[in-house]
């Protein structure tokens, strides 16, 4: 049992098309540490380098076993250890169901208000979206809010700095080699605490969670040497699977994370993910995400285009039917007279 998304995803891993899981470990690999790295392994060397790759202080590097792990520990943090006025969680819908999920589990309220709030959660890439916002639009959304809470997971697919570099108070980032290095296997997450608040938290984090093994700690270190490689590898499928997503939905602005929202207009997400199963093709449930009007698709497999074919076919039915439908609700009805004799009815089609 894991949360919703997962287990909807896991539970229909036997679908032909899939467009389901949104990290690269169905298309490419990782670096294996060998038996001397991971007796040498070392949580020091890990945590500078992920430092460095944040322009941070390597003791506000907090390490945890995934981005799920290290965005409850900071928002139950901030929920018990460090609370706030507001016990408000300002999300963005459609958002990434772990954020708002263990929000509400923590004891804050989940809601896309403007108020001034205790928290404000974000994926950045956006996830299901796939879209990076700019450090302004971030800026504008979070004002009023008293922490920020940024999920990074997705951002080495879109090249941007961290969030952290900018030293901004009071923000919190989160990110694993999960997606980008197609790492689940290694469970290596981390959280970049702010330094106001890296004390307390590190004495929070260190009565929460276990350490990380030694193959985990070496896997992430060859992972992260790996870098220009993996970048060059998945670049090349995700850049392709753009190329097709974009020809499949012209007009649409390309991801450059691996997923999208899809809306049908006048079809609800629930309809489209009904159709999908019945022809054994997997998306998301945009209700999972908070925002029931649409679906996730991603694209981090190489069969992507494929999978994508087969989406668009229903998707194009979908809308037949919604149009094909539509003149029945013109028909004619029976025409009443009016006084002197006129005749009075709904027009009904040519």
């Amino acid at each position: 049992m894991k949360f919703p998304l997962a287990d909807w995803i896991d539970g229909h891993e036997n679908c032909r098309h899939q467009l389901g899981s949104s990290g690269m470990v169905v298309s490419i690999r990782h670096p294996l540490p060998t038996a001397r790295q991971t007796r040498d392994a070392s949580v020091d060397e890990l945590r500078e380098r992920l430092a460095r790759r944040h322009g941070v202080d390597p003791q506000r590097v907090f390490l945890t076993a995934g981005a799920t792990e290290a965005n409850t520990g900071v928002i139950f943090f901030l929920a018990h250890v460090r609370p706030v006025f507001s016990r408000r969680c300002r999300v963005r819908y459609p958002e990434y169901p772990p954020l708002f999920d263990t929000a509400q589990s923590a004891g804050w309220v989940a809601t896309s208000s403007a108020d001034p709030a205790g928290l404000a959660a974000i994926s950045r890439p956006r996830n299901p979206e796939g879209y990076l916002e700019s450090v302004d639009e971030l800026e504008r959304w979070s004002e009023g809010a008293r922490h920020l809470l940024v999920d990074e997971t997705f951002r080495d697919f879109s090249g941007a700095p961290s969030v952290a570099t900018l030293d901004r108070p009071h923000t919190w980032v989160s990110g694993s080699l999960t997606k980008f290095f197609a790492a689940d296997d290694l469970r290596v997450g981390y959280v970049v605490a702010p330094e106001e608040d890296r004390e307390s938290y590190a004495r929070f984090h260190g009565l929460l969670f276990d350490s990380l093994s030694d193959y985990s700690v070496a896997g992430a270190i060859e992972c992260l040497h790996a870098l220009p490689k993996i970048r060059r590898d998945v670049g090349a499928i995700l850049g392709r699977n753009v190329a097709a997503l974009v020809a499949g939905l012209p007009g649409i602005r390309p991801p450059v994370a691996p997923v999208y929202f899809d809306r049908v207009r006048g079809v609800e997400g629930e309809t489209v993910t009904r159709r999908c199963l019945k022809a054994s093709v997997l998306v998301c449930p945009g209700a999972m995400f908070g925002d029931p009007s649409g679906v996730r698709l991603c694209l981090t497999r190489r069969s992507f285009p494929r999978d994508l074919a087969a989406y668009l076919s229903i998707r194009r039915a979908l809308v037949s039917e919604r149009f094909t439908a539509r003149p029945r609700a013109l028909e004619w009805r029976r025409a009443r007279p009016r006084r002197g004799g006129a005749v009075r009815g709904r027009a009904g089609p040519d």
